[in-house]
């Protein structure tokens, strides 16, 4: 398969990549910074540079491929959510969403197409300890609208006769970057523990099985619409945090206080102090075997295999 990513140096990225580069797939992968991605995979990619917020040529190297993978987007914790951060947040992911879709159209043969394109769990909102699967109402808050607009978008390729798959992806477990990474320091400083009550919901997946729910899309016919990218047994935030203490051989019991999280992240902190509780319903219809659906098993994996 041809396959052509956005976001393709980011952490999922990078891994979605090897993947594909394993199984034996030619990849083309959109970047602003082709010089990185030379430096990744030299000439084992074929590395188109652009702006996927800003039209051109690149959209002709897209639509000569059968599957594009859309990854594209400014990350939610990349700094404290302004009004102006906010805007780049829907920006970065309608926009750069809405001209993938017009590469897209371009190509001939649409119908034999794919698109499989990010969305995030923030999608319900903060919803509290009721489970939700892909039939679940959206949230009405900052991040529910970001993800309303994102997949609206994306589902616009579908009117061009492409198959459009999208996935709600949840808090993603890989050391080597994204929200875990942030959480390592005070574990390692034996200062790790709960946030908050530590009784909201993680809605958790192991980079590995991520990727695997993204091969899914692009390669199961069946596989159309939503698909949350969570592991089927999400867990509470003191659960997660008393593993990943175990994995670390650390303690796990001190607390963040809520209120000191938000004053140091402002709204954003709304994420991680009250969480959702996400299940991967459509995945699991679908075969997808997890790798990783027990939360010990997965850090296990991570910080000693």
């Amino acid at each position: 398969m041809r396959v052509f990513i956005t976001g393709g140096t980011g952490l999922v990225g990078q891994r979605l990549v090897q993947r594909l580069l394993q199984r034996g797939d030619q990849v083309s992968v959109l970047t602003r910074r082709p010089e990185t991605a030379q430096q990744l995979w030299g000439s084992t990619v074929t590395v188109v540079s652009g702006d996927p917020v800003q039209a051109g040529p690149w959209q002709d190297a897209l639509a000569s491929c059968d599957g594009v993978v859309n990854l594209a987007g400014e990350g939610v914790f990349n700094r404290r959510w302004s009004s102006a951060f906010k805007e780049l947040m829907t920006t970065s992911r309608v926009m750069s969403t809405e001209n993938v879709v017009a590469g897209l159209a371009r190509s001939s043969g649409t119908s034999s197409k794919v698109l499989v394109n990010a969305s995030a769990i923030g999608y319900f909102g903060t919803a509290g300890p009721e489970e939700l699967d892909e039939q679940s109402p959206a949230g009405n808050d900052t991040l529910a609208h970001v993800c309303i607009a994102w997949e609206k978008a994306a589902q616009a390729a579908s009117t061009h006769g492409c198959r459009v798959v999208i996935v709600r992806i949840g808090v993603v477990l890989d050391k080597s970057g994204g929200a875990l990474k942030k959480m390592l320091l005070p574990f390692k400083m034996f200062m790790g523990g709960p946030v908050g009550s530590g009784k909201h919901f993680v809605s958790w997946i192991h980079h590995e099985d991520l990727v695997g729910i993204m091969l899914l899309g692009l390669d199961n016919a069946q596989a159309v619409g939503v698909m949350n990218g969570t592991a089927p047994q999400p867990v509470t935030n003191k659960e997660f945090s008393k593993a990943l203490g175990r994995a670390l051989h650390r303690p796990s019991f001190m607390p963040t206080p809520g209120f000191a999280l938000r004053a140091a992240l402002g709204e954003v902190a709304d994420l991680v102090t009250k969480g959702q509780r996400v299940l991967p319903h459509k995945a699991l219809e679908l075969g997808y075997k997890f790798q990783y659906s027990d939360i010990d098993a997965a850090f296990h994996q991570l910080f000693t295999v």
